[in-house]
């Protein structure tokens, strides 16, 4: 076998199934993706096809091994958290793969904190806000109780990275970023699953942990098959194996996530409160979040804008950034209310703003990403607070928005801001991990692109 030697990365969002072959520079040499239509679950609320993806990855896989243009030497998964696949005593699935946007009973909600000592103490203790079935293990308590024939025939609950991991090794196992991820089951105090997690009889159907650089089993005895792990934590990876100073890292999409490895500190009830959690890194140490639903917000202000000013939906991609119409903290100072809820209300000030009051597209647009920024500034700050850190990484979509990244830079003075360019992070996360068990060459020192932005008065 002579073809270029490889690491196989599956990476499975809620959107976009991914296959990715890196080369031994973590370079993407191939790439193929698909999306799947949604099936209905029992309850006629939309879910992925957990047979289909399962048949795709089988297929997909075999297909590379068979392409003379590569020699797979090992295989890992990056994929969405909070959703479980239930194995039997056969390990056979069992349908379906629910989402975790399904609504979650209000009364059994309330019946289990009613339990364990109510939303504080849980949250605290499990870094996780209450979320419904966007905290994990609640979908196995909902299970027990809504469905105990259901529940009775679990023998191994899977989170999804796991799973697919699964379907190429065989092996049953659970990783810590899966589990430590807003999904009420990791005491995170103890570092050990939540005491309800073991008198609800559902830690008995989670396999071991295995560290997530762990081989799970061998396809054809020869390569090597990864653990898998949350993409969110995935992601990160490739920032702390190049950076060992204190950062942050604000990825940027249709919500803006800060993420701060360096603040270990147990979440309060005002962080809770604010949409803070933690998560756990793959090296099993916490790293306290917020977020923004900003990316969201920025998309429907500029369809108003579009409407409003008869422009194309993308025009702002052509508004170049002008020192003229940047705002200043102090000319925001009256709508920067960090002593109360307002700032974090799920749209900034501008939804509220006579678009008749400005001159043009360009300048409205200014307007807007200033009034995204003193939500994002406060956001940021939650997890910023107490620790000593030296840089912001800013990534995803807002990162090529000079607008928004000088403003930012405005607003942290004392911190270096950079829009940083990482292809692919979380399938890059995920055959990091892996290095030793593939690669014998160097870990790469250059797979982060940086562009350094600073305040506006030095432009």
């Amino acid at each position: 076998m002579n073809g270029e030697a490889v690491i196989a990365i599956f990476d499975i969002g809620k959107t976009n199934k991914k296959l990715l072959l890196f080369d031994e520079h973590y370079k993407v040499v191939f790439e193929e993706s698909q999306q799947f239509d949604e099936i209905k679950d029992e309850d006629g609320f939309p879910c992925d096809d957990v047979h289909l993806l399962t048949k795709w990855l089988q297929d997909s896989f075999e297909r590379v091994l068979k392409d003379a243009r590569f020699r797979v030497k090992a295989v890992n998964f990056s994929a969405y958290g909070a959703s479980f696949v239930y194995l039997d005593e056969e390990l056979n699935v069992i349908p379906p793969l629910y989402n975790y946007l399904k609504p979650y009973s209000p009364e059994l909600q309330k019946q289990f904190y009613d339990t364990y000592g109510g939303e504080s103490k849980i949250s605290k203790e499990t870094a996780s806000p209450v979320l419904g079935n966007l905290n994990s293990g609640m979908q196995l308590y909902r299970l027990k109780y809504e469905k105990p024939e259901v529940f009775a025939r679990i023998k191994y609950a899977l989170h999804l990275p796991q799973y697919l991991s699964f379907i190429l090794s065989g092996k049953v196992n659970t990783d810590i970023t899966s589990i430590g991820c807003h999904t009420n089951l990791w005491d995170f105090q103890e570092k050990e699953y939540h005491q309800w997690v073991k008198a609800e009889g559902i830690a008995e159907k989670l396999p071991p942990v295995l560290k997530c650089d762990s081989i799970t089993g061998y396809v054809n005895n020869t390569i090597p098959v990864g653990l898998g792990l949350h993409d969110s934590s995935s992601a990160l990876i490739p920032y702390l194996t190049s950076f060992h100073e204190p950062f942050i890292l604000l990825s940027t999409g249709t919500w803006c996530i800060t993420l701060n490895p360096f603040n270990h500190s147990q979440l309060s009830d005002y962080e809770l409160h604010h949409d803070c959690l933690s998560y756990l890194s793959f090296q099993g140490k916490p790293i306290k979040a917020s977020r923004l639903f900003a990316g969201y917000e920025h998309e429907q202000q500029t369809k108003r804008l579009a409407a409003h000013f008869n422009l194309p939906l993308d025009y702002y991609k052509r508004v170049e950034c002008d020192v003229k119409l940047l705002k200043r903290p102090e000319q925001l100072k009256d709508f920067s209310k960090t002593d109360d809820d307002e700032v974090m209300i799920q749209q900034s000030v501008f939804e509220n703003r006579n678009l008749n009051s400005f001159a043009g597209y360009e300048e409205a647009y200014h307007q807007l990403i200033a009034d995204i920024i003193v939500q994002q500034v406060y956001s940021t700050g939650l997890v910023l607070r107490g620790t000593t850190v030296k840089r912001i990484f800013v990534d995803g979509g807002f990162s090529k928005n000079p607008i928004f990244m000088y403003m930012l830079a405005e607003f942290f003075p004392q911190i270096e801001t950079f829009a940083a360019s990482v292809a692919q992070a979380s399938s890059l996360g995920a055959a990091l991990v892996m290095h030793e068990h593939w690669n014998d060459k160097p870990m790469p020192s250059d797979i982060i692109e940086l562009k350094y932005y600073s305040g506006l008065q030095h432009i």
